[in-house]
């Protein structure tokens, strides 16, 4: 168990090292700040000052160890937009993002473990057939067409939810929630549907085709034989085995949630990470785009070795192979 929590560490900070180094090899192409910074009068002295300042007439290989050291630290350098400490500007906009990954989540994962039980156990019924007729939906349609949509329907026609921001927020602490208050909780609606539709009806289906081939093994019928109760056979035999190779699937889509925030605060204006990574392409601020995709490719890693670890402690045939 050690030896393999020990490779699948070393494997995930290769895994980092290299996202980043292509991450922070990327943004030499984007532009130069120096063009955004200064204004229509500057000088060469002003330019050569400014670059020196900002350590970007040092070598490659020295920008970006200095970036790995200070990002270790959890310093992200300071923005060139906003001059002020990138880790400063992501803490204020993390409680946006992560509470709107949040309920995706659990929007995704409640509803699509539980429609897709449905829709196999049901799988010749009319409320199977429609409801997965309707997941084509959220599968097919891009996220900013079906937030475009909601919006268009719930906002502007019926005039239900709002149609952007994040509504009113309250201070816990050093968090700001929008839990907490009436137009916080209906500013979170739209969002976080928009955001997790694509992966609960993913989820759904992936786990209404393992069940369907579980309810198809021997042991099903065994235990049906024995007189156990249909919903004993369900959720105490098939549904425990369904998902185990649901797990990897829905780790990563809960990851995707986040990354793929972006999309979704963009249509929305919702004010987190994603958002603030766009405006930092615009004006190229190089130091809050290198913070946001060092951070997502943490939260994938992450998310990565919580699954594998999982899978290890499911599944006992990786205990017995030491190839994996």
């Amino acid at each position: 168990m050690l030896a393999y929590i020990i490779r699948r560490v070393f494997q995930s900070l290769v895994v980092l090292l290299v996202v980043g180094l292509v991450a922070f090899s990327m943004f030499r192409f984007v532009g130069d700040p120096i063009d955004n910074m200064l204004g229509q009068e500057r000088t060469q002295a002003d330019v050569e000052r400014l670059r020196t300042q900002l350590g970007l007439d040092q070598p490659f290989p020295v920008q970006y160890y200095k970036f790995l050291e200070q990002a270790v630290q959890g310093n992200f350098g300071i923005s060139y937009r906003q001059s002020r400490p990138v880790s400063e500007i992501i803490a204020e906009r993390a409680p946006a993002t992560l509470e709107l990954a949040a309920v995706s989540g659990l929007f995704a994962l409640g509803l699509g473990i539980g429609l897709g039980v449905f829709t196999a156990i049901r799988r010749d019924g009319i409320a199977s057939n429609l409801i997965m007729s309707l997941s084509l939906v959220g599968v097919s349609l891009p996220t900013f067409l079906i937030g475009i949509l909601l919006i268009y329907v719930f906002s502007v026609e019926l005039d239900w939810l709002p149609s952007f921001g994040r509504g009113e927020t309250v201070a816990v602490g050093g968090w700001t929630t929008g839990f907490l208050t009436p137009s916080g909780l209906k500013a979170l609606i739209l969002p976080a549907i928009t955001l997790g539709l694509y992966q609960m009806t993913l989820i759904m289906r992936l786990v209404r085709s393992e069940m369907l081939e579980v309810l198809r093994q021997d042991y099903i019928r065994f235990a049906r034989a024995r007189g156990l109760r249909e919903k004993s056979v369900n959720f105490r035999h098939a549904l425990k085995n369904t998902l185990v190779p649901v797990i990897t699937v829905t780790g990563l889509q809960l990851g995707a949630i986040i990354a793929f925030a972006i999309i979704t605060e963009t249509v929305f204006q919702w004010p987190g990470v994603g958002l603030l990574f766009i405006n930092a392409i615009q004006f190229v601020d190089i130091p809050v785009m290198a913070a946001y995709l060092m951070l997502i490719s943490v939260m994938f890693v992450g998310i990565n070795l919580i699954v594998d670890l999982l899978y290890f402690a499911i599944d006992p045939r990786l205990r017995i192979d030491g190839r994996h």
